[in-house]
C-alpha cells in the first residue's frame, strides 16, 4: 500500500505563517498518522472486502517526503531550528490469506453422504457375494445332478449287458444241451458188447482203464480205431475186438449221414 502525501491548496498554510519547519512537521505527523491508523486496523483483525488471491497480499508501506518548495525571502530572518530526524519506516507484518469459514452442518452432511455411500458400497459388495456363492451352488447341484445321471445311465448299461450275458449265456447253454442232446442221439451206440477179461490179466490180479479212439462211418460202424497211452498190454486186444463190433446211429447233417471222427470209448476192467 503506497501512501503519498500531495501538496493540496486546503492544506497550504497561510504565507504569513509559510515555513521550512512547519510544512516539514505537518507532512511527517501525517505520514505517522497514517501509519498508526493502518497498523490499528490490522491489529484489530480489519481486512479489505476483496476477492481472495491465489497467492498471500502482502501490504507494503512507503513513505514518499516531498522536496520543500521554494521559500520566499522572508523580510526578518528567522532562526532556523533543526527540523525532527523522519521516523523510520515500520514493516508491516505479511499478511496472510483469510480462509473461508467451514459450515459444521456442511461438514456433517458430507460426512453423512460419504457413510452412506461406504454403506452402499459394503451392500453392493455383499450383494455381488451372496450371487456369487448362488451360481456356485446351482453349478455344483447341476454337476451332481449330471454325475447322478451319468452314474445311473451306467448302472443302466451294466445291467443291460449284464441282461445280455445272461441271455447269450442262456442262449449258448441252450444251444449246447441241444447240440449235446443231438450227438448223444447221434452217437447212442445200437449195440455195444463188453470185451472179454484177458485170462492172464486174470491169473496175475491185474486191473485196469484202456481207450479207444476210432471214427463212426456214415453207415455207424467203427473204423481205424486206435488205443491211447496209459492201456495195459494185456488189455489191447480185447478192447480193440470189442470196439469192432459197436454200431451206431449215424450223424445226420443237412439230410446227409456223415462221418463222425475221434470217438473214444473207455474200457474199465475190474475183477469181481
Amino acid at each position: 500500500m503506497t501512501a503519498m502525501i500531495m501538496q493540496t491548496p486546503t492544506l497550504t498554510l497561510q504565507r504569513s505563517v509559510r515555513s521550512g519547519f512547519w510544512q516539514n512537521s505537518l507532512a511527517a505527523g501525517l505520514a505517522v498518522a497514517l501509519h498508526v491508523i493502518v497498523l490499528a486496523l490490522l491489529v484489530h483483525g480489519w481486512s479489505p472486502q476483496t476477492t481472495p488471491a491465489t497467492q498471500p497480499t502482502v501490504l507494503r508501506t512507503q513513505l514518499v517526503m516531498l522536496p520543500p518548495a521554494a521559500q520566499p525571502q522572508a523580510p526578518e530572518p528567522v532562526p532556523a531550528s533543526t527540523p525532527p530526524a523522519p521516523p523510520e519506516p515500520v514493516a508491516a507484518a505479511p499478511v496472510e490469506p483469510v480462509k473461508p469459514a467451514v459450515d459444521p452442518q456442511l461438514q456433517v452432511q458430507k460426512k453423512l453422504e460419504q457413510a452412506a455411500l461406504a454403506r452402499k458400497r459394503v451392500e453392493e459388495k455383499k450383494r455381488e457375494q451372496q450371487a456369487e456363492q448362488q451360481r456356485e451352488r446351482l453349478e455344483t447341484q447341476r454337476l451332481n445332478r449330471e454325475a447322478e445321471q451319468q452314474q445311473l445311465a451306467q448302472q443302466q448299461a451294466q445291467q443291460a449287458q449284464r441282461a445280455e450275458q445272461a441271455r447269450l449265456a442262456d442262449e449258448r447253454a441252450r444251444q449246447l444241451a441241444a447240440q449235446t442232446a443231438a450227438d448223444s442221439r447221434q452217437y447212442l451206440p445200437l449195440s455195444k458188447q463188453a470185451p472179454d477179461y484177458p485170462q492172464r490179466a486174470l491169473d496175475k490180479n491185474i486191473e485196469g482203464d484202456c481207450t479207444v479212439e476210432y471214427t463212426v462211418n456214415p453207415q455207424g460202424k467203427v473204423e481205424n480205431p486206435s488205443v491211447l497211452e496209459g492201456c495195459h498190454p494185456l488189455f489191447i486186444r480185447p478192447s480193440l475186438a470189442a470196439a469192432n463190433t459197436f454200431r451206431y446211429q449215424p450223424r445226420i447233417v443237412d439230410g446227409q449221414a456223415v462221418a463222425v471222427p475221434a470217438v473214444r470209448n473207455t474200457f474199465h476192467y475190474r475183477i469181481k
